[in-house]
């Protein structure tokens, strides 16, 4: 991992989230505007953190730290969306825990096989 790119890994890693995690809100049926624009918030504030800590972990501590912090930085973003979701999201189909768990979920294995292949 060369540090030159990072900047380009984050705004890669964001926009990515954010596609893959508003079609799956739109294939859920989440169609207000304001909720779509606190999808995109959400993301803006949760995936930098879920990004750039594990790589600084890693740098410091090897790749199964790494990992074990990534996977506990994914629980906690799913708690803290869920959070916010409650507190901001007009729609009410499903659960907002559950809708964190689905988008986080979904961005976070399409990711994982993206870098797979990449």
């Amino acid at each position: 991992m060369i540090l030159d790119n990072l900047p380009l890994i984050m705004l890669r890693c964001l926009l990515l989230t954010i596609i893959i995690e508003l079609i799956l809100a739109l294939i859920l049926g989440i169609r207000d505007k304001k909720d779509i624009i606190n999808v995109i918030l959400v993301n803006v504030i949760t995936n930098p953190i879920v990004v750039l800590t594990p790589i600084i972990i890693y740098l410091n501590y090897g790749s199964t730290i790494r990992r074990v912090s990534l996977y506990i930085l994914e629980v906690l973003t799913v708690i803290v969306e869920g959070l916010i979701y409650k507190k901001v999201l007009n729609y009410k189909k499903i659960n907002c825990f559950l809708l964190s768990l689905i988008l986080n979920v979904a961005s976070f294995l399409i990711g994982e096989v993206i870098n797979y292949f990449v």
